[in-house]
């Protein structure tokens, strides 16, 4: 089964890949700022809405449990319908979760569960979003140096939306509190008219696999390729909640102990995401399509965050602490776009939703678990807290080394 033409034959004139580029980045940046952007906003919301501070956590959290969920259909309908079908009705979706929480917030008297419904609806849409476009990106981009490069930039922009969201949520909310949500749907709008003009509709040759088939399929696809799939899987939930954990424990630390908080920590905050940033777009433009050379970046990476983190308790110092996680950042962006590469170029274009989109829920799961892992642990035991995330990081490390086995000649598998 063919999804798409060719890149030649996508226009009928000169291909404006700096624009499909800039579509498909959009999505991640604008998933991550609609989630992410509320973190610096939760205890004003707290005292507006009179709610605690675990309701407060359930704006975060409902958005990834639903999405957990929702991802793999939507990899499956990605896969059966077309990738753009599904990404710009989940970009209304979100959208439309995003109106729905900012009216309740602004109109009525007692809008919590409002909210959450709303942010339940913005999970939705994420799902359908951000995870199909990594199988876009094979599709679009035959060519493995191309589709390589483009999912560094993909990582870059997810990124990035990690970097400009606490500063951008702090200066909404100094504004009006519940500005943020309002300001997700203008995002969204400017990704589905990015996707609607600059990216055309994948065309597909060949009618669908009928469901059973198809499940038959992914079996086979697990039964032969289970290896190095599970080790992705495993990898990429793994750095997501080193990540998170740490941005938690480096949040908290700048408010209780250094009295940094509002736009100042939000600035703070942004320099070790920075460095992952810029780690991603770098390699992201290194690896093409070496695959052995993507092996050796993912384990290298972890053994590199694992030690930053570990060195942490020891220089308590802010800008020592700065300086370290931001190079235990640099290490997991190393990675990023090396997993990404690896599970979208080695699953043949008609599978490779369905098959990117447990990677996904696996990050996503990562997401949810770092936060309440820190809170657990990081102020009655922060040694044991940072042993245990630099350990995950080298368990990530020994997983690439183990469980990734490129061939010699760099050629992947179809």
């Amino acid at each position: 089964m063919e999804w798409i033409e060719t890149m030649p034959e996508q226009t009928g004139k000169k291909i404006n890949k700096t624009g499909i580029i800039a579509s498909l980045a959009s999505i991640p940046l604008v998933m991550t700022l609609g989630n992410s952007m509320l973190i610096p906003v939760l205890p004003t919301m707290e005292k507006q809405l009179h709610i605690t501070p675990f309701q407060s956590s359930l704006f975060i959290t409902v958005y990834s449990i639903v999405a957990i969920i929702f991802i793999p259909v939507a990899g499956y309908v990605s896969d059966r319908f077309g990738r753009k079908k599904v990404i710009i009705p989940s970009l209304l979706l979100a959208a439309a979760g995003g109106v729905v929480s900012g009216w309740a917030a602004w109109k009525m008297a007692d809008p919590y569960g409002t909210i959450v419904a709303g942010r339940m609806l913005q999970g939705l849409g994420a799902a359908g979003a951000f995870p199909i476009v990594l199988p876009l990106v094979g599709d679009l981009f035959p060519d493995d140096n191309e589709a390589s490069s483009c999912l560094g930039m993909i990582e870059t922009a997810n990124t990035l939306g990690k970097v400009l969201s606490p500063i951008l949520g702090a200066v909404l909310a100094s504004m009006v509190w519940f500005l943020p949500f309002f300001a997700f749907p203008l995002f969204c709008s400017i990704s589905i008219a990015m996707m609607l003009f600059l990216v055309k509709a994948p065309a597909r040759k060949e009618e669908p696999l009928p469901f059973r088939q198809f499940v038959r399929k992914i079996k086979v696809i697990f039964r032969r390729e289970g290896q190095w799939l599970y080790a992705i899987f495993a990898i990429g939930g793994l750095l997501m909640l080193v990540l998170f954990a740490f941005l938690f424990f480096l949040s908290s630390r700048l408010e209780d102990e250094y009295r940094i908080d509002g736009i100042k920590k939000g600035w703070v905050l942004a320099i070790p995401l920075g460095a992952l940033c810029a780690a991603s777009f770098l390699a992201g433009k290194r690896i093409g399509k070496n695959k052995v050379v993507m092996k050796w970046m993912i384990a290298i990476g972890g053994v590199f965050a694992g030690m930053a983190i570990i060195v942490v308790q020891f220089f308590p110092e802010l800008w020592w602490m700065i300086a370290l996680f931001s190079l235990a950042g640099a290490g997991i962006g190393i990675m990023l776009p090396c997993l990404d590469a690896l599970i979208t170029e080695g699953i043949e274009k008609k599978e490779r939703g369905t098959v990117t989109s447990f990677y996904s829920s696996l990050r996503f799961i990562g997401v949810a678990a770092g936060p309440p892992l820190a809170a657990l642990l990081m102020k009655s035991a922060t040694t044991t807290f940072l042993f245990l995330l630099a350990g995950l990081s080298l368990l990530g490390s020994a997983i690439a080394w183990i469980g990734i086995k490129p061939e010699a000649d760099n050629q992947a598998k179809s």
